[in-house]
């Protein structure tokens, strides 16, 4: 597994195991075949395509996206909306979503001591 302890710089495509203790300035992609781990800061949006696998212990500043055939786990916090166009997405007890939760199509669950809409 590869992991990253630094600061990257500019939009980053995933598409291996990977954990994240550092920071993205930029948008991440999560593609077919990512495990990401996500312990550090993306300073933009990530998109989790088909076959990718997310789960957030750390933050998002920008937008979460899920696409169709994705999963991710959300245990830490994103800066704007999260929205699932049809993956699984598992929002737990300790995450928060500052902006909103919007599901378009797929599997959407959110844990009630989750905190959603916190702008």
């Amino acid at each position: 597994m590869r992991e990253e302890r630094g600061q990257l710089r500019g939009d980053q495509v995933i598409s291996e195991a990977y954990t994240l203790w550092g920071s993205i300035a930029g948008n991440a992609t999560a593609t077919k075949g990512s495990k990401l781990y996500v312990r550090g800061t993306i300073y933009g949006d990530l998109d989790v395509l088909v076959g990718g696998r997310v789960h957030v212990y750390g933050k998002i500043t920008g937008h979460l996206t899920v696409k169709d055939g994705a999963k991710v786990i959300l245990s830490g916090v994103v800066g704007k909306d999260a929205v699932n166009e049809g993956g699984r997405l598992y929002i737990d007890s300790n995450a928060e979503v500052m902006g909103r939760v919007m599901t378009s199509d797929g599997e959407t669950q959110i844990d009630p001591n989750a905190k959603v809409g916190s702008m």
